[in-house]
């Protein structure tokens, strides 16, 4: 993907792009990305040709719904958010799916794509109004940035990613891993929470551990990331090693949460989250750094 942010304060561009049959589009109706099942049997994105495939949409109006967001594997690429009550006729086998549900299935740089123009799409429903003036506001460099539509207040609004540090807690031998309520039965995961206001990474680390499980930790060391458009976080990957043992459920954000040891996970005794997410990859770099045979495609899931 070629985002080619050089390119979007070309109004001329823009205008191009939306008229061109070529052009790759990436609907998004309701939140939901638009996927079919391949051949093969694996879920694929359906990336429409020309914005025509749409349907009838009143041409005045889609400057103000399109967002470019670059090249795709050579070709310009367009989000178009729909906001009708039904979606478009669409091609056979295709449908409006919750990206949540389908992106592990996805082809890599597919996923990418459709949480990218998922979440481009939510940040301008949700800043459709000036958050300063309370007017609303008008889209402008393809879809990027939203103006306030008084002249007097003109002021700019640009896509915000919520920074999330996530973090595989562990003594050596044991992994800390916690539940929430609303997960399904019997998963656990890694701790997790938001980055406050003047706080670095690992502050947010050590203090989101200890507020949820009661555990302190040292050692924070950057793993890897993951975009988490659900609606607009970045998760920072983090392993970390305890200090103290005991737990204690400080503000109620998980139900349970144990140590356990990789014995246990590879026996099942709990559930652990899908292969496509940073938690599950944070967890099996620990599992496999101490275990005979690898966690990937072992042990229950």
């Amino acid at each position: 993907m070629d985002r080619a942010a050089h390119l979007r304060r070309d109004e001329a561009r823009l205008q191009t792009v939306i008229a061109d049959p070529a052009t790759l589009v990436v609907p998004v109706w309701q939140s939901r990305s638009c996927v079919f099942m391949a051949d093969s049997g694996g879920v694929r994105a359906q990336l429409l040709s020309g914005i025509e495939q749409l349907g009838a949409i009143d041409p005045a109006t889609l400057p103000g719904s399109v967002i470019v967001l670059g090249s795709f594997r050579g070709q310009a690429t367009i989000a178009v958010e729909l906001c009708s009550e039904q979606p478009p006729p669409l091609p056979a086998g295709s449908s409006f799916r919750e990206l949540r549900s389908v992106a592990g299935e996805l082809p890599a740089e597919e996923a990418a794509l459709l949480a990218y123009a998922r979440a481009m799409v939510l940040w301008r429903e949700r800043h459709r109004f000036c958050g300063r003036c309370g007017a609303p506001t008008v889209a402008s460099q393809s879809g990027h940035v939203l103006v306030c539509s008084i002249a007097a207040c003109g002021n700019q609004q640009f896509p915000r990613i919520d920074p999330a540090v996530i973090v595989l807690v562990s003594d050596g031998d044991h992994a800390l891993l916690g539940r929430q309520a609303s997960w399904p039965k019997g998963r656990y995961s890694t701790i997790a929470g938001f980055v406050e206001p003047g706080e670095s990474l690992e502050d947010a680390v050590a203090r989101e551990v200890l507020e949820e499980t009661g555990v302190a930790v040292d050692r924070v060391e950057y793993h890897s990331s993951q975009p988490w458009p659900f609606p607009s976080s970045l998760m920072l990957g983090f392993m970390a090693r305890a200090t103290s043992q005991g737990i204690c459920l400080n503000d109620a954000e998980l139900e349970d949460a144990r140590w356990l040891s990789r014995a246990q996970i590879a026996a099942g005794e709990v559930g652990l989250p899908p292969q496509h997410s940073i938690s599950f990859r944070l967890i099996e770099e620990w599992y496999d750094a101490g275990a005979e045979r690898p966690l990937r495609g072992d042990c229950p899931r």
